[in-house]
């Protein structure tokens, strides 16, 4: 039978999963919320034009 609590204390994360969070977090992302705001910010600002 597997012992579960001790087999989670052996449990290590593989490096390559660690560098791959790190990049992941290291960058700015742009968001669907960003671009929706950039695109309200051209609307409003194109409005005078017309």
């Amino acid at each position: 039978m597997i012992d579960y609590e001790e087999e989670l204390k052996k449990f290590e994360p593989c490096q390559e999963m660690s560098d791959v969070e790190g990049a992941i977090y290291e960058r700015e992302l742009t968001d669907i919320l960003d671009v929706l705001q950039e695109i309200l910010k051209e609307t409003k600002g194109n409005r005078g034009i017309r």
